[in-house]
């Protein structure tokens, strides 16, 4: 059987199937690890007396400790390739959503979350998105765009879903089912249907040449500049998701109405992963990250500048849903693009810390602006700003080398 493309623009066999595959389950594993969350807290809080607070600083603390891993999961990646790496971290899951389940104090449920954390580093986007990139090579653009709108599906299915777990079974019986659902449907998947072929693939070597290693990678200026940017962008559309809602608020909106805005802004992040593709055929990669960039800035500069009227703020949420499903891929495509495939998996995989680190903050930074500022309104400017910073960061994400410069510049 034929292991590896013969050139970097054709998929290696097995490719569609690996990414039928990543669909279902990095799908699944943001159901279950992150989307069933919400939905359950309150319920979590009101049966164990533990705080609101508490129980979402535990939450945060696995999305932490998923960040923190990444590094392990890069380096795994980048030797050993995604079957067993994935597997693996999904085998881990399963104990832990069941350890979540029966967790009789706050403690063992922290520790269960820890243990949580430690599998969404091998489950969510960024091994994905590894795999993808080397089985593609050249044509990985419209993969990851496939694999990024079947994962924007998950809280779409699994909210719904978790509400009648809850309503039927409790909290507790939820999480058994879901734990249940990863045993079921995502370890096997890993285990027996992602393709094998890894180390023997051809790989692009990008504009750093031959030498090009993850250890020259990151200790380059290029690579902290991207990381910057990204980061920025990170921290400020996460932060502007959670707390779009308190925003509309404090303008004299219901709560209804406000979680219809941000619902059409999901929309919105669905469109623009749809037109990506497009802004990837005609932009180089640094013009690129910084008009995405200035994209998060700009429209969340219209969401602390418009009041209203709802429709109005409705078309800058979807603006900002776009934008914000835009740095989705072009968090996915910036390392390969600048330094080729052949060190993705290590190099995304040290990247992929601070991001995390900056998603996983957001929401609790959104909330410390608007208390120092005077306002979500406040919040938003300054989280514009930070965008903008992200911005001018990335014109400095250019890899030394000259071999290809040309590329970055037109």
């Amino acid at each position: 059987m034929r292991v590896r493309a013969p050139d970097a623009s054709v998929p290696v066999v097995g490719a569609r199937r690996g990414l039928a595959v990543l669909c279902v389950t990095v799908t699944t594993s943001y159901g279950v690890l992150f989307y069933a969350f919400p939905v359950l807290a309150t319920a979590i809080t009101a049966d164990t007396g533990w705080s609101s607070a508490t129980v979402t600083a535990l939450f945060s603390a696995a999305q932490v400790t998923a960040g923190l891993t990444g590094v392990l999961v890069g380096r795994l990646l980048q030797t050993h390739g995604p079957r067993p790496v994935m597997t693996g971290a999904a085998l881990i899951a399963v104990p832990a959503v069941a350890g979540i389940a029966l967790a009789p104090s706050a403690v063992f449920f922290a520790l269960a979350w820890i243990v949580a954390g430690t599998a969404m580093a091998g489950l969510y986007y960024p091994p994905a998105f590894a795999a993808l990139t080397r089985w593609y090579g050249a044509a990985r653009v419209r993969a990851l765009t496939a694999l990024t709108l079947s994962g924007g599906l998950a809280s779409t299915v699994f909210a719904p879903v978790t509400a009648a777990l809850e309503q039927a079974w409790g909290w507790r019986g939820a999480y058994l089912v879901l734990g249940g659902v990863v045993a079921l449907v995502v370890v096997p998947l890993h285990a027996f249907a992602l393709p094998r072929a890894w180390a023997g693939l051809g790989a692009d070597e990008g504009f750093g040449g031959p030498g090009t290693t993850v250890g020259t990678v990151i200790r380059s200026r290029a690579f902290w500049a991207l990381t910057t940017a990204l980061a920025a962008g990170a921290l400020t559309v996460h932060a502007g998701v959670v707390n779009l809602v308190p925003l509309l608020e404090s303008r004299g909106f219901d709560t209804t109405t406000a979680a219809w805005a941000l619902g059409l802004g999901g929309l919105g992040q669905v469109a623009g992963r749809l037109v990506y593709a497009h802004l990837e055929r005609r932009t180089a990669p640094v013009p690129r990250t910084v008009i995405v960039l200035a994209a998060c800035a700009a429209t969340s500069l219209l969401l602390a500048l418009v009041p209203g009227p709802w429709g109005l703020v409705v078309a800058v949420a979807v603006l900002a849903g776009m934008a914000r499903g835009v740095l989705t891929l072009l968090h996915a495509t910036a390392v390969a693009e600048r330094w080729g495939t052949a060190v993705y998996a290590g190099v995304s995989g040290v990247m992929h810390v601070p991001l995390m680190l900056a998603s996983a903050l957001a929401p609790w930074i959104g909330v410390s602006l608007a208390g120092a500022l005077g306002g979500y309104a406040g919040a938003f400017a300054a989280l514009s700003a930070l965008a903008a910073a992200g911005s001018v960061a990335a014109l400095f994400s250019r890899p030394g080398h000259s071999r290809g410069r040309e590329r970055y510049s037109s």
